[in-house]
């Protein structure tokens, strides 16, 4: 098993979010994707406004790594018109896959209808033009009944709408990353978290994003039968270290 073939290296902060310049920002982005390139990693994601760099990158060095972005990030509550056209520029820009963050907090209030209507309407976008869609339910603001209820809604709504074919192409993904617990609590994927996503989802494919920090956790989490790993510690754990990145 190469693991790298399942490694999303990621890096989503903004220069206040990462306590540095803008200038440094921008170095780190470019060195995230450089090295995303250079160790062969699946894709490099980043947010929509740094997709065309990456773009550029890949095409001067004749790479086959995959680019991905994020949409509507971190919470997710932007309406349905605001999400498509962000993702209509992302893919404009040359992103391959598009990570939306699906309004949980809707979810949560009951709004069952609107989420649906954006699991359909954005799915259905990304897989008209291509594209990789994943839905990022963000877990830890989640209980374990919703967890299980999200995975069931997205699964029907994309089993119902979608050929069998194009199944492979829509992701169910566990989180931000970006959310803050209370008592410092896991924010992201935990064995228990994506056995739920899987048992639910499937047979959409599970990203586990955020907590895995080792390459003996990723390795676990894809013998459980995920499909991705998002982490902005991808060479890391490739080289059998333990990261010591939040994500």
């Amino acid at each position: 098993m190469d693991i790298k073939n399942y490694l999303d290296s990621t890096y989503l902060k903004t220069a206040l979010q990462a306590g540095v310049s803008e200038e440094q920002n921008d170095l780190l982005i470019v060195n995230c994707i450089q090295e995303a390139i250079d160790e062969q990693f699946k894709l490099v994601m980043i947010r929509p406004e740094k997709v065309s760099l990456a773009y550029r990158m890949r095409a001067d060095q004749d790479s086959q790594i995959k680019i991905g972005t994020v949409i509507d990030f971190p919470e997710g509550k932007a309406s349905i018109d605001e999400k498509l056209d962000e993702a209509k520029e992302a893919i404009a820009a040359g992103a391959d896959d598009l990570d939306f963050v699906c309004n949980y907090q809707e979810f949560k209030n009951g709004q069952v209808d609107l989420l649906k209507h954006e699991i359909l309407l954005g799915t259905q976008l990304g897989l008209t033009h291509h594209k990789v869609v994943k839905w990022i339910i963000e877990v830890a603001e989640l209980t374990d009944k919703e967890i299980i209820q999200i995975c069931s809604l997205i699964k029907n709504v994309v089993v119902k709408h979608f050929n069998q074919e194009q199944l492979a192409s829509v992701f169910v993904k566990s989180s931000t990353g970006f959310f803050k617990t209370q008592d410092n609590l896991p924010n992201g994927a935990t064995v228990d978290t994506i056995k739920m996503m899987l048992e639910n989802a499937a047979p959409l494919p599970v990203k586990a994003a955020g907590g895995v920090r080792t390459y003996q956790e990723a390795v676990a989490m894809i013998d459980l039968g995920v499909k991705r790993i998002g982490t902005s510690g991808a060479k890391e754990i490739a080289s059998g270290q333990r990261t010591k990145d939040e994500y």
